[in-house]
């Protein structure tokens, strides 16, 4: 597997989120992952995990992750543990950090947003959780419910409200312009 800054930053995000919020189970670590990087997108105009998020029922699942979550690959080793444990309601995928976060991977502003999203749903339920990602006008909503497009990508520009879409859309067009400019070759 190919290590990049968006896996780096993915691996250390989910495992500050292992350390700082109770009953961290699969769920609610996608509902996590999904407003650290919406909110974040909405602000910057780029996501900090790179994660694609698709429309499922119970709202948004990155359904890369998802899939890996059978079968993690090595770089959650010694980092975070994903392991079956019985809870009155059933059987959850529990997530467990094995190691200390690194910080250095994030700027200011992604720290800042996972210690408030930590806080925030520290001792929240999966289920509260949904229904925050359920909410009208949201970007799952706007895919789910209002476009019918069940099981389909939510495109990070529904995190953006409409009056802002043309701006944020030239500061990104400006952005990857000038990263494509002083790119290594």
């Amino acid at each position: 597997m190919l290590i990049n800054h968006h896996r780096e930053k993915l691996v250390q995000a989910v495992l500050y989120f292992a350390s700082n919020t109770r009953n961290l189970g699969k769920t609610k670590l996608f509902k996590l992952l999904y407003f650290l990087d919406f909110e974040h997108f909405r602000d910057t105009g780029r996501s900090v995990t790179g994660l694609h998020y698709f429309a499922w029922p119970k709202g948004p699942v990155p359904k890369s992750l998802f899939d890996e979550l059978s079968a993690p690959e090595a770089d959650w080793q010694g980092k975070v543990a994903f392991q079956e444990r019985q809870t009155r309601a059933g059987s959850m995928l529990a997530v467990e950090p094995l190691a200390t976060f690194d910080a250095s991977h994030f700027t200011k502003r992604e720290l800042r947003l996972l210690e408030k999203l930590a806080t925030e749903f520290r001792d929240s339920l999966a289920e509260a959780m949904v229904e925050e990602t359920h909410l009208e006008n949201q970007p799952w909503h706007k895919v789910y419910v209002t476009e019918n497009r069940k099981q389909k990508e939510i495109p990070y520009q529904y995190a953006i409200r409409g009056q802002e879409v043309d701006a944020m859309s030239s500061t990104i067009s400006e952005r990857n312009e000038f990263i494509e400019t002083f790119k290594p070759t």
